[in-house]
């Protein structure tokens, strides 16, 4: 199988064709990700959740997901379910690209997301909690981040080109939130009702 024959691996499900880019995009909601080695774009918006692209950059096979950890305001234990939860988001995409082809020594990581737009969490800004922990995972996995774009108060529109590592970002004022903050906040549901812990098959 040459790297043209290659499939793509995800659990996106939202696939089109982009007039204005011109080429096959799929498009990312929180809790999914997409890993291929075919230039499509991979496009996802972002208010309070990080997505996280990696890319191997000798094969040009790459990828993005689209997490955010559970909120929990009694939660001081970097080991709980919480941080869990962000180590399998993140191991999920990586062990993907891993079986695509990819080395994991020759990853590298594009970050953003993590804004503060959920409202009522100024005690705890989720958004910071989520860039906290994507780029503390990256340095203790040795996997270099080479660009970023993290915390703030706006959100994201991010479009991923895996083949050549290009990505665009546009700034969303809060005018426009309300759509994004629906969206992260059924999924902050959905994440509560997750069972803690679980095992991860790793790949090297």
């Amino acid at each position: 199988m040459n790297a043209a024959d290659l499939p793509a691996a995800d659990t996106a499900t939202n696939r089109y064709y982009d007039p204005h880019l011109r080429c096959e995009s799929v498009k990312l909601l929180p809790g999914e990700y997409f890993a291929t080695q075919r230039e499509v774009a991979i496009v996802t918006v972002l208010g309070s959740c990080v997505a996280a692209c990696l890319r191997d950059r000798k094969s040009g096979i790459g990828g993005m997901n689209h997490f955010m950890l559970p909120r929990d305001r009694d939660d001081r234990d970097p080991a709980s379910a919480r941080a869990r939860y962000g180590v399998h988001a993140m191991e999920l995409l990586i062990n993907q690209l891993v079986r695509l082809g990819a080395k994991r020594a020759n990853l590298e990581a594009k970050v953003f997301g993590g804004g503060n737009v959920l409202p009522g969490v100024t005690a705890l800004n989720v958004g910071r909690a989520n860039a906290l922990f994507v780029s503390e995972f990256l340095r203790e996995e040795s996997i270099p981040v080479i660009a970023e774009d993290l915390e703030g108060t706006v959100s994201r529109k991010v479009y991923f080109f895996p083949v050549s590592g290009r990505v665009l970002v546009r700034g969303i004022e809060r005018t426009h939130n309300q759509t994004i903050v629906e969206r992260e906040a059924l999924y902050v549901e959905r994440l509560r009702e997750l069972p803690a812990g679980g095992s991860l098959e790793l790949f090297t």
